[in-house]
């Protein structure tokens, strides 16, 4: 094979991380992406689009996004550094902020397209990945923490999924046993990473070698139990450790009411070590599972400080669907049967062109997808 053919043959391959799709795969693909759209809209949520790329300060470090070595960053002409969104949330809030900086009445968005994370540690997962989601804003309520965790899960059944759950935290239920322990920032932001990863062991090693008591250590063990019940939570705002953790635990007892008014109140459990990497999570935090892939379909939480980054002091919650990793999960579920439209077939030659012309108009008109063919000789 000369160089030409070989250079040829190297362009017909994507990078690492970043795949085509086509044909029914695609179809399919588009099917959900209306679907959930739909759902989502029916709650009155309006379209919002913002750029593929921002500053870089958008997603820094101080805001609590994505880490920098995981971002896409790039240069303009001007020597600015551009940075590929890893995440929807700070885009839309940084839109938000600046179209809507005096708004007070709650603010509905809803947002498609793709995020990026330049990371070689992937296990396989896309570095491109379709995102669909929501954000409430102005509306600091527990109903507005159930709204959306009701839409999410209304949202994946209108996608044609059937098993799954959403596993519901509060980032002040930790926040609030480090305040209880008096554990100063920097311990607590190395525990967090560890319980984020589910490493439970490294986090007793971690407050052992710190020399926090059995019974200090127990109180992080503890948040391991698992919790499907208002009865479950009730006891565990009993024995929670100081006002903040306690009233962490109420706020996800009223989520529950909230939730279980929607008749919904099946799809959800509660994991008090349910943390995230985005920093900027403040209150609820939420993750939607199912059997067939490794890694969650949904995210979500509130971020009630976010805003404030760009000038604007307002509460607000959002949720999040990964569509790729929904999609693997029907597909092995075989929950994809989703059929390519039609497509109607005329063929033409050079004395009828005009007449099949005609009718292929006039098939279009009635909605019918219709090619215009030339007769095979």
């Amino acid at each position: 094979m000369n160089y030409a053919n070989r250079r040829s043959q190297d362009l017909l391959h994507t990078p690492e991380g970043v795949r085509d799709s086509y044909g029914k795969e695609n179809t399919a693909k588009q099917t959900i992406i209306q679907r959930i759209a739909g759902q989502i809209h029916l709650y009155g949520y309006e379209d919002l689009q913002t750029p593929s790329f921002e500053y870089f300060d958008v997603f820094s470090n101080e805001i609590g996004t994505t880490s920098s070595r995981e971002l896409y960053k790039f240069f303009d002409k001007e020597g600015d550094t551009l940075v590929l969104r890893p995440d929807f949330t700070p885009s839309v809030a940084r839109c938000a902020a600046k179209y809507f900086m005096d708004e007070k009445r709650p603010l509905r968005f809803c947002y498609q397209g793709s995020a990026y994370s330049n990371t070689s540690n992937l296990q396989g997962k896309l570095k491109e990945t379709t995102q669909m989601g929501a954000e409430l804003m102005n509306d600091a309520s527990a109903q507005a923490d159930g709204e959306m965790i009701a839409m999410l899960i209304e949202s994946l059944l209108e996608a044609g999924l059937t098993e799954f759950q959403i596993s519901v935290g509060n980032v002040e239920y930790f926040k609030g046993i480090c305040e209880h322990l008096g554990m100063d920032r920097t311990l607590e932001e190395t525990l967090r990473d560890e319980i984020s990863g589910k490493n439970y062991f490294a986090a007793e090693d971690l407050l052992k070698s710190e020399g926090f008591k059995r019974e200090d250590r127990d109180l992080f063990l503890r948040i391991r139990d698992f919790m499907e019940t208002a009865e479950d939570l009730v006891k565990a705002a009993d024995t929670a450790p100081g006002a903040r953790a306690q009233a962490a635990v109420r706020r996800l007892i009223d989520v529950w009411n909230v939730v279980d008014a929607y008749g919904l109140s099946k799809y959800i459990s509660f994991d008090l070590s349910l943390l995230s990497k985005y920093h900027y999570y403040t209150g609820i935090i939420f993750k939607g599972y199912t059997y067939g892939t490794g890694e969650p379909i949904a995210s979500g939480g509130r971020y009630d400080q976010l805003l404030g980054y760009f000038g604007k002091e307002a509460p607000a919650i959002g949720c999040m669907i990964s569509i790729d990793p929904l999609m693997e999960a029907m597909r092995r579920q075989h929950l994809l049967d989703v059929q390519e439209p039609e497509i109607h077939k005329i063929y033409y030659n050079e004395d009828n062109y005009r007449e099949a012309l005609k009718t292929a108009r006039m098939s279009r008109q009635a909605g019918f997808r219709t090619v215009l063919l030339p007769e095979e000789n």
